[in-house]
């Protein structure tokens, strides 16, 4: 027999992964109420509360999607192309996306005025041309659904491998308002999906559903339920959402500790995951490297700041009198085209490398506060390489001298996030060679924003995936909408006298 928890006492012990203790805390007693939920997160064991508010906006979201799933599998393929196309319609349409951008506003003075970072907030003419470009991908892309992908042919009867859809799919994104195109995507092949976004971006996606994703899935006659969103800001929802036994696949989107909580939730639960932590890439400089080729990868891989912006370069010794003033005036070019400076953090016992100016100036930095004076160049322990710099408007990189490729290597194998990584050198057998060393989904000889599903593929993905918890079992670490599916098997006998 089970019983429902009715309180928390402190200091009750909580076993968790299996020879761990954790303890209750007195707020935690204190602030648990009937009715709320307590999760053991199980690799560190912390306690989190999901009060009972959140627990049922996940589950009031999860039950239209599980509803939606239901009703897909009877609307033809045609309708669901259809709803995409109506869906960038009302993105095209001015006075559609002026009510968004209206929301987006409102969303960006809040979010600056909690001092909270807004680089990827900004509904802007290229995030709707990129939102709309990417609904009618998925408008035109083959419908995949039930589709045949083997048949094994016996005496009397055969077995088909048939394309099905897997479910529900759920997502958790950080404060970007594009997710919703992306999300989307899982519709093709007739799933459905359920979103928290942050609330830093919960206005403008309040303001999408409402003038463009609901009345593009009514007339397109889909489901509303179809995409779901979370009706809650609180990191609790979240939880909830991921805990659920209901969902087939869960997608966390942002970095850091909050994104592998979240997988560790979902994965409990016995749920696949797609999880893009930290982010950030590595470029390599090595001794046969192309001076002209190099200055141009630095330069274009600091455009702006995403998860496959230029993070780490490591340029090998021979070349660093050469290459490491290249790639300092590649940096302050990058500053200089964003109005702003730039920021260099030194591997410590790089620093001799460094010209003398660099090594006693400072910089306005801009962060999420606003400006602040900083050194131009700090020294960084080599054991902080793995350090994603989420910078604002001031570019920021580090930068390390390394004996030869083999320790380049090394480096990237142990303290990146295991990402995305460039190879900069003329010769073909050190790019083989690399290619089969480094633990990298992601592996190329020039920038490192080509990184995205639908700068690289055509396709608007769901999410990136790096290596850190292992690499992925049979798909990219691109996640696309068409890449949600499971396969079934079908049986058609025309012999009836077939027996084991």
């Amino acid at each position: 027999m089970s019983l429902a928890l009715e309180r928390l006492v402190a200091g009750t012990p909580i076993p968790f992964a299996g020879n761990r203790v954790t303890v209750v805390s007195p707020e935690l007693a204190a602030r648990f109420q009937p009715g709320d939920h307590l999760l053991v997160e199980q690799v560190s064991g912390e306690l989190l509360l999901i009060p009972v508010v959140d627990q049922q906006a996940a589950a009031v979201a999860i039950e239209r999607a599980e509803a939606a799933f239901t009703a897909l599998s009877s609307v033809p393929d045609q309708a669901i192309s259809t709803f995409f196309d109506l869906f960038a319609q009302r993105l095209e349409n001015p006075d559609c996306w002026a009510l968004i951008e209206a929301a987006n506003l409102a969303d960006i003075d809040r979010a600056k005025a909690r001092g909270r970072s807004t680089t990827r907030l900004l509904a802007d003419e290229r995030m709707r041309r990129d939102m709309i470009a990417g609904l009618r991908a998925w408008r035109d892309a083959p419908a995949t659904r039930g589709k045949v992908i083997s048949c094994v042919e016996h005496d009397g009867w055969k077995v088909e491998q048939v394309v099905s859809p897997l479910g529900i799919v759920a997502f958790v994104f950080e404060g970007r308002p594009n997710v919703f195109a992306d999300a989307a995507g899982v519709l093709r092949t007739g799933n459905t999906a359920v979103l928290r976004i942050g609330s830093d971006a919960l206005g403008t996606a309040q303001a999408i559903v409402t003038h463009a994703l609901n009345p593009a899935l009514s007339e397109a006659g889909l489901p509303v339920g179809a995409v779901s969103l979370v009706e809650s800001v609180n990191h609790a929802a979240g939880w909830a959402m991921f805990a659920d036994r209901r969902l087939s696949l869960a997608v966390a989107r942002g970095s850091g500790r909050a994104v592998s909580q979240l997988g560790s939730i979902a994965q409990q639960a016995g749920t696949a995951v797609s999880l893009h932590g930290t982010g950030g890439a590595w470029l390599i400089a090595d001794k046969d490297a192309d001076a002209k080729r190099f200055a141009a990868v630095v330069r274009n891989s600091l455009d702006r700041k995403v998860c496959n912006t230029l993070n780490v370069c490591l340029i090998q010794r021979d070349r660093a009198a050469e290459l490491v003033p290249l790639f300092l005036d590649a940096l302050q070019q990058a500053g200089t085209a964003r109005g702003q400076g730039c920021k260099l953090h030194i591997v410590e016992g790089s620093e001799q490398y460094l010209p003398a100016e660099w090594q006693t100036a400072s910089v306005q930095v801009y962060r999420a506060e606003g400006y602040q004076t900083e050194a131009l160049a700090e020294p960084l322990p080599e054991d902080q390489l793995g350090r994603e710099w989420e910078w604002e408007e001031t570019p920021e990189v580090s930068l390390n001298i390394v004996d030869d490729l083999d320790r380049a290597i090394a480096l990237f194998n142990r303290y990146s996030p295991q990402f995305t990584v460039s190879l900069i050198s003329e010769d073909a057998t050190a790019h083989e060679g690399f290619y089969n060393a480094v633990n990298a989904p992601f592996v190329g000889n020039g920038i490192t924003r080509w990184v995205d599903g639908q700068y690289a593929l055509n396709k608007p993905e769901l999410g990136l995936s790096n290596w850190e918890s292992g690499r992925l079992f049979a798909r990219s670490a691109i996640l696309s909408g068409d890449g949600v599916f499971t396969v079934r098997s079908r049986m058609t006998q025309t012999d009836l006298t077939v027996k084991r």
